[in-house]
């Protein structure tokens, strides 16, 4: 799960993001305002915890323009204004919880992961575990164990050929980023020029098949490459 962690507070920033990668998350942080609108405008997130009194551009114009955009990306505030107004007024702006400071690392991670639970229940999705130390990944509702070769849908295996294999172990390592053709060629240990648009398009087109029950879903960039997602509710 990717999180964007919106915090001012360099200390804080740095406890915080620690923590919550131990918790399993995958953080990136945002130390004003403008980053973080820049960031969950344009980047794929889980999650986002805001704190209000953000430099260049506020926290709550932050929600708002956020929240307009993506309405179903779960949001929290993390602030010190801990007075009623404020409060709404956060709520208003759009976020989904509120939590002032100081507060306990676990009531935000357990606030977290229960936004998360009502989200992906919402999108009929399930939510990922926490991270293990069995080597599986999950995302969506697949599992994908490197070491054991083993891909699976709701413990339903999946059948893959070697280079649909790599293909899909490239894309999850780069979930939510763009694969180019020359990254995959590299991963298929070929030139660039022996995995051809027409080539690459059939295996694209068997794994996403392959994944049509997974809630995830391959997009082409064109003129980039290969996006792994969430797939539309």
């Amino acid at each position: 799960m990717k999180l964007l962690l919106a915090e001012d507070d360099a200390c804080l920033a740095d406890a915080l993001s620690s923590n919550l990668r131990q918790a399993g998350f995958e953080v990136e942080v945002a130390e004003n305002g403008a980053v973080a609108e820049y960031l969950l405008l344009r980047q794929m997130f889980d999650f986002g915890v805001i704190d209000l009194g953000l430099p260049l551009v506020d926290g709550l114009s932050v929600l708002k323009k956020v929240r307009a955009a993506k309405p179903a990306l779960p949001l929290v505030i993390l602030t010190a204004l801990d007075g009623l107004d404020n409060r709404v007024a956060g709520l208003n702006a759009g976020a989904d919880d509120y939590l002032t400071k100081p507060f306990d690392f676990p009531e935000l991670e357990a606030r977290i992961r229960a936004l998360l639970r009502r989200a992906q229940a919402a999108a009929g999705q399930q939510v990922a575990p926490a991270a293990g130390n069995d080597g599986v990944q999950h995302a969506a509702r697949l599992s994908f164990d490197r070491d054991a070769r083993r891909a699976s849908v709701d413990g339903e295996p999946i059948d893959l050929s070697p280079r649909e294999w790599l293909l899909l172990d490239l894309l999850l390592s780069q979930r939510e980023k763009v694969v180019t053709k020359d990254q995959i060629a590299q991963a298929w240990e070929l030139e660039p020029s022996d995995a051809g648009p027409s080539s690459l398009e059939v295996y694209i087109h068997r794994l996403r098949r392959k994944l049509e029950d997974s809630g995830l879903s391959i997009r082409t960039v064109r003129g980039l490459g290969y996006l792994l997602e969430p797939a539309a509710a």
